[in-house]
């Protein structure tokens, strides 16, 4: 018996071999036909998928191929021809260290595109311009890479982002609704004005009354010992090689870095015994780096992150901070502050709300077959989207979750089998939960 099972376990491996040569063929081939694609293979372990680091030609202005391109990148993850398709719509650089569950779960092909003007995807200098970092253009991209690919995978298409990524999903799917069956964002907010005021509210009401005075006392402790607790500070910041031009100096980077300290906590889940006693400032400033760390504000990180920023200011939205209980202890702001740092060099950037306008419309009267993920605890919760009885697509909130974990493999059995029967209703396809690590 144990001879017939080797057999048959050498056997399944050689004919998994044989189709994945079959699989690299054909792919290949057709990559090397795309006009405008470069590609190479990337080296996995025997028995795993194939993948292929690609760069795709991409006008950077949609409206007019005459204004230059640049090269998009994205990596392919290939487990067969018959399998569906899964979209990874970045905000951001790709993470190529970081497993997708859904790929997982579904065993689907999955293309995990970084978003322009990130990453690998920057225009050469010689046509760098920010007006063209617009969400018109960004989705147009996606919408090229699948013209491109659906040439060859002809099952289901499912498209999927976490946070600025999921939110790349919904405006995806705004301006090309047809291009997949199903959309899955994580924890995406959806932002109407430039300082959502929703985010406040939020904040007033989370957790219990105790937690959320515990964290107020923190910030309203440090403040009042904001010289001695700027000498930890600047001394980090030597250390560190942080510089703070951008916001004006040190101080003005503490003082945001205590407004930001409760979005954050609820963000990424601290607990509320964590907060250190009010009696010792040092304790305190270490804390305060370890759940927000100063570098936040830093000239080193407001840059790399400064295409994110662009698009919060232009047209996304994104949020500010409430100074009103902390008013007569800050030292550098008399009105509320916003949390986008708009990148000097793009000049002067004026918010419209006409785009978040009309995708609210679209996505309370048209937006079918979203699947929204949400944490409870998770700041950004507060701008979520709500599903409206005029379309079918529904919402799964995870109980006491945070930005990071409000995943698939956190859902409880009632949730996961809501996820599974609405996916399975929609396009025929049930998750195996049991793929999960």
């Amino acid at each position: 018996m144990k001879r017939i099972l080797i057999f048959f376990a050498a056997l399944f491996s050689f004919t998994t071999l044989l189709a994945q040569r079959s699989d690299r063929k054909i792919l290949e081939d057709f990559l090397s036909k795309q006009k405008d694609i470069a590609y190479e293979r990337i080296e996995t372990l025997k028995g795993e998928p194939l993948k292929y680091k690609i760069k795709i030609k991409q006008p950077l202005d949609w409206s007019d191929n005459n204004k230059g391109y640049f090269n998009q990148q994205v990596i392919l993850t290939h487990t067969g021809f018959d399998n569906p398709m899964l979209m990874e719509t970045q905000g951001y650089q790709i993470n190529n260290a970081r497993n997708n569950e859904l790929q997982q779960i579904l065993n689907s092909n999955d293309l995990n595109i970084e978003h322009r003007y990130f990453g690998e995807s920057i225009p050469d200098s010689t046509i760098f311009n920010w007006k063209y970092l617009t969400l018109y253009n960004a989705t147009h991209d996606l919408h090229h890479i699948n013209e491109i690919f659906k040439k060859l995978y002809k099952n289901k298409w499912i498209s999927t982002g976490i946070s600025k990524g999921g939110q790349t999903t919904i405006y995806y799917r705004y301006f090309f609704p047809n291009d997949v069956e199903v959309s899955i964002p994580y924890v995406a907010p959806i932002n109407y004005t430039l300082e959502d005021r929703r985010i406040y509210k939020f904040l007033d009401k989370v957790g219990t009354h105790s937690c959320r005075k515990k964290i107020q006392d923190f910030q309203i402790y440090m403040l009042k010992n904001e010289n001695e607790a700027l000498k930890y500070v600047k001394a980090y910041s030597d250390i560190k090689g942080l510089t703070y031009n951008y916001v004006g100096s040190v101080g003005s980077a503490f003082e945001y870095s205590i407004l930001e300290y409760p979005f954050s906590f609820w963000q990424w889940g601290y607990s509320c015994d964590s907060i250190p006693s009010l009696t010792d400032i040092a304790q305190g400033v270490d804390y305060l780096i370890n759940s927000v760390d100063i570098s936040f504000f830093s000239d080193q990180e407001i840059k790399q992150y400064a295409p994110h920023y662009y698009q919060a200011a232009l047209e996304m939205g994104y949020y500010g901070y409430n100074i009103q209980p902390f008013k007569k202890y800050l030292n550098y702001f008399t009105e509320n502050p916003s949390a986008t740092f708009t990148p000097k060099e793009a000049g002067t950037v004026i918010y419209s709300q006409e785009l978040n306008n009309h995708l609210k419309n679209w996505l309370d009267n048209h937006a079918n077959n979203f699947i929204y993920i949400y944490g409870e605890l998770d700041t950004w919760s507060a701008t979520k989207v709500e599903p409206t009885l005029k379309t079918n697509s529904i919402i799964l909130e995870l109980p006491g979750a945070n930005h990071a974990s409000a995943r698939v493999t956190n859902m409880n059995s009632m949730m996961k089998d809501k996820f599974s029967e609405t996916l399975f209703k929609w396009i025929g396809i049930k998750p195996n939960f049991n793929l999960l690590p």
